[in-house]
């Protein structure tokens, strides 16, 4: 087993650097928030924020990476729990999901295609705890438990973490095991019956032993309510424990044992009707006449009634657990690190995913278990030396099984279906697909970067990372009905067969019938290696000014396509040359400046930004006419460019102020096989490319494909700001204190090709807390979403080319009380 110096842990025992808003201790505590690059102010001395972004304990400013440090305190204080809060800080940073499963985080607006769930694709943004990376995001939306900070970096990070990543990296660091007796108890009580608490404890069992245990369970109602089964849906219901043992022989040896357990059950997630646009479907088959045929209205047409009529079963449970061995040896010149882990992911859903009261889908779901193993190895010079390095090898196994299964109701041939069979029910009623999808995913890679100052105040630090990768599936679909008309079983191996055996009306039946849920099989590989690196020149103009410049060559793992594939120009066949999707290749410049002023009372950090990518993976569409199938390939080329800045200031030992900002202009160079929007889905096909009626003409025709070149990504606002700050007024042996915390973002699209149907409006939060605290008490009342904003998070497409238009609203406005006692 390999050993090492522990690397990953900031000073306990000091108080939070003046920066953004803070809320800890009397007067320390509003500094808890530190963002360098742009990163907050930091003081000399008891309040210096250290960080671990190079693998090594450095100063925050003195970084000269792009990235943000929220500490924990900050994060209960706030409210901010859990990433999808959390966001709200973190301008550069989106967080968008429909469901556990069918998360995303994206950095700067790159990370993973919008919208899309396919086990065989990584993400660009990497996610790790106590320094293990977490192969699935799902592991994102579960609330903190005693975190001790969130390191947020952007830009490519190949060169110093283990697991490629090409848009950042999110590091959350929990609290260590402690020698000197400590235990911190937390309550909250809210509206919707809300429920929370937290408890953590540590201490020493002997002189080398230390323990640390931590524990949150939370409970609260949904805030939407399901006129159809009484339920209040988007409930929260989490449950999460965590063990730290830590052992130290001696001064330069500790080993740290690690293993958590975490559950979330809510009834979640819904998305319901928002609005409803035209589209190229003949008027009879668009919703408002398709509803009045069915006698259908749903529960509201105002979203933010907080109604819907869900007629099919809604849950998100997901469990996730594992445990890591983290040793570190001090070996004199440099620290050799060593990061065991497994982790497991069992995701238990069920959805509507027709989104309304109609037996349209009545079941759709796709439960899955994930298993991983990674081991990383790391040696790291130690010391202020004109020549520091850091060397790495990482080792990653995963694999994920799931079991997937769509079910069509009474209504499906009506709302899917024209002609004589849209008049039949029992075309598609029960029609039922079953799915089996295995997935193997192995990645080896080294790196390392070096970090040279051949002058005083210069640095020259390179970086390489040589990485291979392979990953294998498996993806079998059979499609089966049995009702009063008609009764089969359609698979890879025989639907062909049975296509031959039919003509005429009845040919046309069986081809809307596994057109709707189509049979097929297929094994795809992948296997690529890839030599990336960075450059960064850096200069520290003085102790307080430090400028840097970057230019990083980096790439994002090819994947294989594990959610169907196109059909081929029989539809009895898939085309399997689309089973693998090519890596990225990105090209990354960037410069940036950060700054301290007034006795680094004040901060002001910014940088620039430019990335290119090639074979941006994407969900695109095949080139036949006859049946259109979204899948994941690679679009030509996009292109995101920006600026961020950062400014907080520290007027006196009573206050502090922040203001933070992106601008990131985000677009498709070359896309000319995306999706269509809506308002150009659902007609008579044309040849690829073609659109008869561009218009929008009810009943006009539809191009196979779209050019989208030039439009903006999905998911990204233009403009993205944070501001707020913290008064303090001493009472009693305690601190009386008001904060406040706003963001705004602008509009931004929630569709991979921009629709007028699904721009999301810019929006506001504000969110405050009044409260009374000292150094072991903290009381506080705290409202979320003050003005009771409306806004929406997503916004989706039902399928089917109906123009209905559905929406996940964030939530309303929420309050409550906060008391929190440490021992």
């Amino acid at each position: 087993m390999s050993l090492v110096s522990l690397s990953l842990l900031l000073l306990t025992s000091t108080a939070p650097a003046p920066a953004a808003p803070v809320h800890d201790a009397p007067v320390a505590a509003a500094d808890d928030q530190q963002k360098a690059q742009p990163a907050p102010a930091a003081q000399d001395g008891p309040g210096e924020i250290v960080v671990t972004a190079r693998r090594r304990e450095e100063r925050a400013q003195d970084v000269p990476i792009a990235m943000s440090v929220i500490g924990g305190s900050t994060i209960e204080n706030s409210g901010n729990t859990n990433l999808n809060r959390l966001q709200t800080q973190l301008p550069a940073v989106q967080f968008y999901s429909s469901n556990p499963r069918n998360s995303a985080i994206n950095i700067r607006g790159l990370g993973a295609p919008f919208g899309l769930t396919n086990d065989g694709i990584e993400q660009g943004v990497g996610f790790y705890l106590d320094q293990v990376y977490i192969g699935r995001i799902g592991a994102s939306t579960f609330d903190f438990v005693d975190v001790e900070r969130v390191e947020v970096l952007r830009g490519p990070q190949g060169t110093l973490y283990g697991k490629n990543t090409t848009a950042g990296a999110i590091n959350i660091t929990t609290r260590a095991p402690s020698f000197t007796p400590e235990s911190k108890i937390e309550l909250s009580l809210g509206n919707y019956d809300l429920i929370s608490a937290k408890a953590s404890v540590s201490g020493p069992l002997s002189d080398k032993l230390a323990l640390r245990i931590s524990s949150a369970v939370t409970s609260r109602r949904g805030t939407i309510y399901d006129v159809r089964s009484g339920e209040d849906l988007h409930k929260q219901s989490t449950s999460s424990f965590r063990g730290q043992l830590l052992w130290k022989p001696n001064d330069d040896i500790d080993i740290t044992l690690s293993g958590d357990w975490n559950l979330q059950n809510p009834l979640c997630c819904v998305q319901y009707y928002a609005r409803v646009g035209a589209t190229q479907r003949p008027l009879a088959r668009q919703y408002a006449v398709l509803a009045t045929a069915l006698g259908y209205a749903p529960a509201s047409t105002d979203p933010f009634d907080r109604r819907t009529d869900l007629d099919a079963d809604i849950n998100s449970r997901q469990e996730i657990g594992g445990a890591a061995l983290v040793a570190n040896w001090n070996l004199g010149p440099a620290t050799l690190t060593s990061v065991s882990a497994w982790r497991y992911w069992d995701w238990q859903p069920k959805n509507d995913r027709d989104f309304t009261g109609l037996p349209i889908t009545t079941v759709s779901q796709n439960p899955s278990q994930q298993k991983q193993f990674s081991q990383e190895l790391r040696l790291s010079s130690n010391g202020d030396n004109r020549l520091a390095y850091t060397l790495g090898a990482f080792f990653f196994h995963q694999t994920i099984d799931t079991q997937g299964s769509q079910v069509q109701g009474a209504a499906a041939s009506r709302w899917l279906l024209s002609g004589a069979d849209a008049l039949n029910p029992n075309v598609l009623n029960g029609l039922t697909s079953t799915n089996t999808i295995n997935f193997d995913n192995t990645s080896f890679a080294v790196f390392g970067k070096l970090n040279w100052e051949p002058a005083d105040g210069f640095h020259i630090q390179p970086g390489l990372r040589v990485n291979y990768d392979k990953k294998s599936g498996y993806y079998d679909s059979v499609v089966s009905i049995h009702n009063a008309q008609y009764n089969f079983v359609a698979s890879a191996d025989n639907v062909a067969a049975l296509f031959a055996a039919t003509s005429g009306a009845a040919r046309t039946t069986f081809q809307n019938q596994i057109n709707t849920l189509a049979p097929q099989r297929y094994s795809p590989r992948f296997s690529d290696w890839n030599v990336s690196g960075d450059l960064t020149l850096s200069y520290d103009v003085s102790g307080d000014v430090h400028a840097y410049a970057t230019y990083a060559r980096s790439f994002k793992s090819g994947g294989i396509n594990l959610s169907g594939l196109p059909l081929n120009s029989t539809s009895t066949g898939v085309d399997l040359s689309t089973q693998t999707v090519k890596p990225e290749k990105v090209n990354h410049f960037e410069i940036g400046l950060k700054t301290q002023f007034l006795g680094r009372r004040l901060t002001f950090n910014t940088a620039g930004f430019w990335t290119e990518i090639t074979d941006y993976q994407a969900t695109v569409n095949n080139n036949a006419i006859n049946v259109i199938r979204g899948y994941l390939a690679n679009a030509g080329k996009v292109r995101v460019r920006g600026f961020e800045w950062d400014a907080s200031f520290r007027p006196s030992k009573q206050a502090n102020l922040y203001f933070n900002g992106a601008y990131t202009d985000a677009k498709y160079i070359d896309f000319k096989n995306a999706p269509c929007p809506p308002e150009l889905s659902g007609g008579t096909a044309t040849a690829p490319g073609g659109v008869t009626d561009p218009a929008g003409t009810p009943g006009g025709r539809s191009p196979a494909y779209c050019d989208i070149s030039g439009q903006v990504l999905p998911g990204i606002s233009k403009w993205s700001l944070s501001w707020g700050g913290e008064v303090r007024q001493p009472v009693g042996d305690g601190s009386v204190y008001l904060a406040y915390d706003g963001s705004w973002r602008s509009k931004f699209s929630s569709n991979p090709s921009p629709s007028a149907y699904t721009w999301i409006d810019a929006y506001s939060l504000s969110n405050v807390r009044l409260g009374w605290r000292r150094a072991d008490l903290n009381i506080y009342g705290w409202v979320r979403n003050v003005f009771d904003k409306h806004y929406f998070e997503l916004l989706s497409v039902q399928s089917g080319s109906t123009g209905l238009i559905v929406g996940q609203p964030g939530d309303p406005r929420t309050y409550g009380l906060t008391i929190s006692k440490s021992f």
